[in-house]
């Protein structure tokens, strides 16, 4: 029985774990936070997952919630104009519904699995002296805490990593009372041009189900407004006064709304980052990192847990592969190379989101509103960001899909 030791108990970490331990592994999980830390703290993400991601889950026997979480069954496209109304707006469904559990409610549930399968589960925050004792015991080490300094022994890959600063000023919102939009539920996309964006989406909390609002503001712009926020209720508050100013068919939305709970808010800002995927440690040792701690994007195509679930999915099936052979720095790097085959898709698409939307982006929008096939296709690349490199991301393919289709 192989040993394989995983810092960090987030989606990336525990779904590598569970999935390692169901393949007859010997499996050690740390954690800086014990499952009641996390079930009552404060959220951690939006989580919004497609169905690639959810599938992976799945496999495992980790889709616990799948009778609980209202369905994603869509996405909502809106672009608002100068004068408070939508100048493109459109709707269009998902081959296959997304889901948001919250993540306070699946780690802790996650963690209570890897020790009934026969996991072990450390509470401690890992180091890098400890990093260096976990190698010499472990066949295998995997740091999956994304944030700390830990993360930071990876060096970041200058080309693959546009960005030294934060592109949005972040943040989270989960409520109850928000009036349904009409017709399927959806992911309300509001693309508001120079300010930012505004997500809002079904989810599924520990008070049940839900809504999550996000917000991206551009750094210096007027949705850049949260440092001075000092209690939930002025939070909500502030997240509502940016709809009214920005988007009044979301503030509609709001009559009846309150918070999930005192700890249902996040505000903050990340630079998004691709690291190199291997570690050496003092001693000359190599660790593996996993999903944020190598390939960091921004939110604003919610693609964290589906990058952290396909990036588990991946590296398991790359350890099962190799066998009884070492895990040396040559092999981590070809795993991560297997992964950065998808991953590098959804970096492109996110780092092309992040920028002023260039005008053959703003003709797809336009055209999707009145052409099924291309609000379908937008829509569902969300599920697998692969495709937009074909049509979206470059200008000369987007005029030349638009132009056969008649756009």
């Amino acid at each position: 029985m192989r040993g394989i030791l995983i810092v960090g108990a987030g989606q990336a970490g525990l779904h590598l774990a569970l999935g390692l331990l169901r393949n007859g592994y010997e499996v050690t999980l740390v954690s800086n936070r014990t499952p009641d830390d996390i079930r009552d703290g404060r959220v951690m993400s939006g989580q919004a997952m497609f169905a690639t991601a959810l599938g992976h889950e799945r496999a495992l026997g980790l889709d616990l919630w799948a009778g609980d979480c209202p369905p994603i069954e869509g996405m909502q496209v809106a672009v608002a104009g100068p004068g408070g109304e939508p100048v493109i707006r459109w709707d269009a469904r998902l081959d296959t519904p997304a889901r948001s559990v919250d993540q306070r409610l699946k780690m802790p549930a996650w963690m209570a699995e890897v020790e009934r399968l026969g996991g072990k589960i450390v509470i401690h925050d890992a180091t890098v002296d400890d990093l260096e004792s976990y190698a010499a015991q472990y066949d295998l080490v995997l740091v999956a805490a994304g944030k700390g300094q830990l993360a930071s022994l990876f060096e970041t890959d200058p080309e693959r990593s546009p960005y030294r600063v934060p592109q949005r000023a972040l943040a989270l919102t989960y409520v109850n009372g928000l009036t349904p939009r009409p017709g399927h539920s959806a992911v309300c996309f509001n693309i508001i041009p120079g300010v930012g964006e505004y997500f809002v989406f079904p989810a599924l909390t520990h008070t049940g189900p839900c809504e999550i609002m996000v917000f991206e503001g551009l750094p210096g712009g007027p949705m850049d407004c949260w440092s001075d926020v000092r209690t939930p209720a002025e939070h909500l508050a502030r997240g509502r006064s940016i709809l009214e100013t920005f988007l009044p068919w979301e503030a509609e939305r709001c009559d009846g709304v309150e918070l999930t709970d005192e700890n249902g808010v996040l505000a903050g800002r990340f630079t998004p980052v691709v690291r190199r995927p291997v570690a050496t440690l003092p001693s000359g040792a190599p660790v593996l990192g996993v999903a944020d701690v190598v390939v960091l994007n921004d939110p604003i195509t919610g693609q964290g847990s589906n990058n952290a679930a396909k990036c588990a999915a991946s590296y398991l099936a790359a350890i099962l592969e190799h066998g009884e052979r070492p895990f040396d720095a040559a092999w981590m790097e070809r795993t991560f190379a297997r992964y950065w085959e998808n991953a590098r898709h959804v970096t492109a698409w996110t780092n092309a989101l992040l920028a002023p939307p260039p005008p053959h982006v703003l003709r797809i929008l336009d055209a999707a509103g009145r052409f099924p096939e291309v609000a379908s296709r937008f829509v569902n690349g969300f599920d697998d960001p692969a495709d937009f490199t074909g049509w979206f991301t470059d200008p000369a393919a987007a005029e030349e899909y638009l132009t056969r289709i008649g756009g």
